[in-house]
């Protein structure tokens, strides 16, 4: 019988949300659209915009990804010259549409909009606390707690209930909230996910990464800085600084895998701190080889940096299809490895009687790993040797990643001898935590890696916020 298989199968990690903003432009609508659609790597499962002309409201959100959600005909009803928008990909909150983003209400002060990139570690309790007085939450994102908590803020400036709000939630938030008069851009004092301001002539734009910029040619100005709320208004940008300064924790996966590799994240070029880990790697793991391919396309920078490093030729050994769907159907006579084949072919003309090294980002539970390293062995291989440009990951994120449970994490409870004989790998070879620290070229001090060693230094409830599980079943 045939299977339906969707791409939330993939056995690796998720981020989970993409923002985009403008102020002060006459297609802010369609100007958003075309950030979402620059972000969209960052979340496949819906997309939202909200749009204000100063006067009232409009908001277009759906199932599904950017070009299947905003038609034209939505499009020209996103009327307005300032904005924001979100892609989403879920981890606190169920998948349906009552949780896309942007989340909008009706306050006192008039309509509001928020687009959350993150994720509440203590937003159960908080909502638990907030339930016990009467509020009733129409969604069961954790970015409603946000809307409730500012609803109860004390009578001052909207930035000041922002603040008083934020004061009461744990864990990582970039944040965009659009009023009729103001766009705020928010990161939480650590600084866990990104978030970066450009110019646009006239207009001023907040992006999750630079590659939104760079679509519409806006300048890129500097990042939003953890603990900033920036205020953007007709009177032109306001920095507030209401909360104390925290050690950075910016989130090193971004670096590893989630990020696109054109985008400039704290400071520098992903794809170029890619090619160090790979070059790191190969110093790490070296081993006599005929050719290095990647994981296209999560080990292509990697694998560049191995190559070079290593002096062992760089070949396209696996060909991704980039057409495949939210959904495909395999035929009733099975098909051996069909998830994988789908998405990933091998070239026997180039894998044939050689000794391969093949480069990949991470391993969750191995069994995509595994059924890569068949494939390729299948194609005529001598040998493969597997090498892995970040750590073993044995930790589940509760900042705003989709992660399985730690027991599903081959690398929570196996040795990587024991990893490299699930995997039916000639050798294996994961990239060392100073070794990757090292590849950012960056204050290794500054980076969250709890994902790879449990060492969550901001605080979690003993039962924190679950994230969705979307490696079950």
């Amino acid at each position: 019988m045939g299977l339906n298989v969707t791409w939330r199968d993939d056995d690796r990690f998720h981020d989970e949300c993409g923002l985009f903003g403008i102020w002060n432009h006459p297609e802010a609508g369609n100007v958003t659209y075309l950030g979402l659609y620059a972000l969209q790597h960052r979340g496949q499962e819906s997309a939202g915009i909200a749009t204000t002309d100063g006067a009232s409201f409009h908001t277009e959100k759906h199932m599904g990804w950017v070009a299947d959600v905003f038609s034209p005909e939505r499009l020209r009803r996103l009327q307005g010259h300032r904005a924001v928008g979100h892609v989403r990909y879920s981890t606190a909150g169920s998948s349906n549409l009552r949780n896309a983003q942007p989340i909008t209400a009706t306050t006192a002060r008039g309509p509001i909009a928020i687009a959350h990139n993150g994720n509440l570690t203590n937003a159960e309790s908080l909502r638990r606390e907030m339930e016990s007085d009467g509020a009733i939450f129409q969604s069961n994102s954790d970015t409603e707690v946000i809307l409730h908590l500012l609803a109860r803020a004390p009578a001052g400036p909207l930035e000041e209930q922002i603040a008083y709000a934020l004061s009461r939630v744990k864990g990582a938030y970039s944040l965009l909230i659009l009023t009729l008069d103001a766009l705020y851009a928010i990161r939480d004092p650590f600084g866990f996910r990104p978030l970066t301001l450009g110019r646009l002539g006239d207009a001023w734009v907040v992006a999750s990464e630079t590659c939104a910029l760079d679509l519409m040619e806006a300048r890129w100005e500097r990042d939003i800085e953890p603990g900033e709320i920036l205020v953007i208004s007709d009177s032109g940008v306001r920095s507030l600084r209401p909360f104390p300064a925290g050690d950075r924790l910016h989130c090193v996966f971004e670096y590893v895998y989630f990020a696109r590799p054109d985008s400039i994240l704290w400071g520098r070029n992903v794809h170029t701190v890619r090619k160090s880990m790979g070059r790191q790697l190969a110093r790490e793991y070296p081993v006599a080889a005929d050719i290095v391919i990647p994981v296209p396309d999560s080990g292509t920078s990697a694998a560049l940096g191995y190559s070079e490093e290593s002096g062992t030729a760089y070949e396209m050994g696996l060909i991704r299809n980039h057409y495949v769907g939210r959904t495909f159907i395999e035929p009733k006579q099975g098909i051996r490895h069909f998830g994988v084949k789908v998405k990933l072919n091998p070239m026997r003309e180039m894998l044939e009687d050689r000794r391969v090294v093949v480069v990949d980002d991470s391993i969750v539970r191995g069994t995509t790993s595994r059924k890569i390293v068949r494939m390729i062995r299948s194609a005529g291989a001598r040998e493969v040797h597997v090498r892995i440009s970040s750590p073993p990951i044995q930790w589940p994120c509760y900042y705003g990643i989709d992660t399985p449970t730690r027991k599903e994490l081959i690398g929570s409870s196996h040795s990587p001898e024991e990893i490299r004989r699930y995997l039916g790998a000639d050798s294996l070879g994961y990239l060392s935590l100073d070794g990757m620290l090292k590849a950012t070229g960056s204050d290794p001090g500054q980076f969250c890696h709890a994902c790879f060693t449990g060492n969550y230094r901001v605080g979690i409830e003993p039962e924190p916020t679950p994230q969705l599980r979307l490696f079950e079943g």
